[in-house]
């Protein structure tokens, strides 16, 4: 299984004079990984910072997204197109914003293969620029971490009978709170189900003895 640390340092992935990017390691080969990337949507709700309140594809690859960033914080709407490349991934174009573009970057890697996500922030000029950095986003380190899990999770239980139907009509469109109260809900319906067992174990052993 690829476990190692994100890559957030190093040359820009993209010819950029202002860019910020993370490398996430997966176990799934390159086709898996172009095949689940794909699917923009699910990539972007799966950032533990973004609170959509709306999500519309709006042609063949252009969208309409509403969101709150958390990181900042600020309340964004974009409008975006998706275009192929570099490579098997594919560039989101904005069109509103201080962001110009985020460049999907997918590449063999040990064991399986590397998704570079890459921030482009070149298009406004110095003045505009330094005047709204409380725009940069900040969410790219957790939400390149929050990908990984979500790669691993898709390796090791995509199999399961219903599994991939949790995770597109229920898991991903909660917003990122809900999620972590529904992991807490689960861990604790797996403790009480371990301590029922522990106990019948118990009781087993007493009366059979």
């Amino acid at each position: 299984m690829v476990n190692t640390p994100l890559e957030t340092s190093g040359k820009s992935p993209v010819e950029s004079s202002d860019a910020a990017w993370v490398a996430i390691p997966s176990p799934l080969p390159v086709s898996r990984m172009t095949g689940l990337c794909r699917d923009v949507e699910a990539i972007f709700r799966v950032n533990p910072y973004w609170y959509f309140e709306n999500w519309a594809q709006t042609g063949p690859a252009t969208y309409h997204a509403e969101f709150e960033n958390q990181s900042i914080p600020l309340r964004v709407t974009i409008d975006f197109d998706v275009t192929p490349g570099p490579g098997q991934g594919y560039t989101v174009n904005y069109r509103q914003g201080i962001k110009k573009r985020t460049v999907f970057t997918i590449e063999p890697f040990a064991h399986g293969s590397r998704l570079t996500i890459t921030d482009d922030y070149e298009c406004p000029p110095d003045p505009e620029r330094s005047g709204r950095i409380q725009e940069v986003d900040r969410s790219l380190s957790a939400w390149g971490e929050a990908l990984r899990r979500y790669f691993i999770r898709y390796r090791r239980w995509s199999w399961v009978p219903g599994w991939r139907w949790y995770m597109h009509r229920l898991w991903l469109p909660m917003k990122p709170s809900a999620r972590r109260i529904v992991w807490l809900l689960y861990l604790i319906s797996l403790v009480e189900f371990l301590f029922f067992v522990f106990v019948a174990l118990i009781w087993w052993l007493e009366h059979r003895l």
